[in-house]
């Protein structure tokens, strides 16, 4: 396979500060001109998505787009680089903020939230430091950006400012700097310094596969650090933080479970598997089926713990745990298909998820319910909403014609071509299970009498709210017929 040709271009840089161009824009409007507020979020949605879209051909063509943007050390560059996994990252996280932004002014105004500036402002920041992870050509690029979407989205989830959400911050905030300093940063040392005699830059595409220079002992230690470092990827025992964060507004949550935050934690995990580690390293490393056999646990285990939850948001925020274990597990099963597979589901269950929470939260603006239990026949007054609940459900239980079941079928290849059949037993449990605690909430729905019998005139939430939901609806099925561009950027041979 010959080496792909390198284009040097600043559209990548552009992508990155377009958000701060628009944090300027929404901090001068203020909250006494939110309509030029949410207009300028708006465009610097748009310019970010339209620039990520522009690199989309060149990426199709076989290239690589780098823009370096300083030197950090003698050998190691604060360097930017699109490749194809990183480009569908980019493109769902930018398309996902135009649809974000829309139903933040349905949500944040339907129920008169407070500091809305400062809410629209840190949001913008999170989508810059998620286009940084996106586009790091190496681990302390992608190190750097890591820990600045934790200090932007910590004013994100303590937003309401009570004593809940103060304890959901410490937690959040707590877990994610813990990890970071005293698991994630010695492996990066290590690395950096005890490999080629401390010159090593740990680039993704130079560098794979040097890390098998290490002893065996060695290499499962760091897989280790690596693996429960990055702690927004959910991983269980570190996954506490993300029900904890739950308090905050449902367009907040969407940014933790879809567009972002967790997002952001296993491609990290993906790329440090892929393209520091890689496939001969992984596969050749004794006593790494522990990756494989951590990730299945947090799938079933959090999927058991969803099935008892009658909050909505916390059942759909257990549902995200076992999700992030399917990309983990793909990256772990170290075939071309299970890594394929794994870039694919960030995708796939972004869209499918993101969904199911502007559900949630709509659900929440137009009749104050939060439980599973409270929505009986709510479907004959909010048709629009649980039908898109319905659409986003099947999406993440992986059936056709909706995206979840690409991805899905792409790591159970990739499991069997490492002839992992229990793998494939796993991702079939783990539907099965998603379809108990799913499925439930659209059959009580539109099944089950309301309580409430006179009162049966539709109810839908704002529309800013409701178009955004109907639209990544519909997105769960476009990625399913459009999966060929889709398999093309994950590296995948269909």
């Amino acid at each position: 396979m010959s080496a792909p040709i390198i284009v040097e271009d600043i559209r990548p840089l552009i992508a990155l500060i377009a958000p701060w161009f628009g944090l300027i824009g929404i901090m001068l409007a203020g909250e006494k001109r939110a309509n030029l507020r949410e207009l300028i979020t708006f465009a610097a949605a748009s310019v970010q998505a339209a620039v990520v879209l522009s690199m989309l051909p060149v990426i199709l063509g076989g290239s690589i787009i780098e823009f370096h943007i300083w030197q950090i050390f003698s050998y190691v560059p604060m360097l930017l680089r699109v490749d194809g996994p990183g480009l569908l990252f980019a493109l769902v996280a930018s398309i996902l903020w135009i649809a974000t932004t829309l139903y933040s002014i349905g949500y944040m105004r339907g129920l008169h939230e407070h500091a809305q500036t400062r809410f629209y402002s840190f949001f913008a920041l999170s989508l810059s430091a998620t286009m940084g992870v996106a586009f790091s050509a190496n681990l302390l690029t992608i190190y750097f950006f890591y820990e600045m979407l934790s200090v932007s989205t910590f004013p994100l989830v303590t937003h309401m400012q009570d004593k809940e959400a103060r304890t959901g911050g410490r937690t959040y905030l707590g877990y994610l700097l813990f990890t970071s300093l005293c698991i994630l940063l010695p492996a990066l040392s290590w690395c950096y310094v005890w490999l080629d005699g401390g010159q090593m830059t740990m680039d993704f595409l130079a560098d794979t596969g040097k890390i098998g220079h290490f002893s065996q002992a060695t290499q499962i230690v760091l897989l280790l650090l690596f693996t429960f470092g990055f702690a927004k990827a959910g991983l269980m025992p570190f996954h506490s933080w993300l029900p904890g964060a739950m308090v905050a507004p449902t367009p907040v949550s969407a940014l933790l479970h879809a567009v972002a935050v967790v997002k952001v934690g296993v491609f990290c995990v993906y790329r440090v598997y892929a393209d520091i580690f890689g496939v001969d390293v992984l596969t050749d490393m004794n006593g790494q089926d522990w990756a494989m056999v951590l990730a299945s646990a947090t799938i079933l285990i959090s999927s058991l713990i969803a099935l008892s939850q009658d909050n909505l948001k916390r059942r759909l925020a257990f549902s995200t745990i076992g999700q992030l274990g399917y990309i983990i597990l793909g990256a772990a099963i170290a075939t071309d298909r299970g890594q394929g597979g794994a870039v694919l589901h960030i995708a796939m269950h972004a869209c499918g998820k993101i969904t199911l929470f502007f559900c949630a939260g709509a659900i929440f603006v137009a009749t104050g319910k939060k439980y599973v239990s409270q929505l009986r026949g709510l479907g004959r007054r909010m048709p629009i909403t649980m039908g898109a609940f319905m659409i986003g459900s099947l999406s993440v239980i992986g059936l056709p014609p909706l995206g979840g079941f690409i991805s899905k079928w792409y790591l159970a290849l990739g499991a069997l071509d490492r002839e992992a059949m229990w793998v494939v037993v796993v991702l079939l449990i783990s539907s099965l299970l998603n379809v108990f605690y799913l499925l439930p909430v659209a059959v009580t729905a539109f099944f089950r009498s309301e309580e409430d019998e006179d009162d049966q005139a539709m109810q839908e939430a704002p529309w800013p709210c409701v178009v955004p939901l109907a639209f990544t609806a519909l997105g769960c099925f476009a990625l399913f017929f459009w999966s060929d561009a889709l398999l093309q950027l994950a590296g995948v041979t269909p």
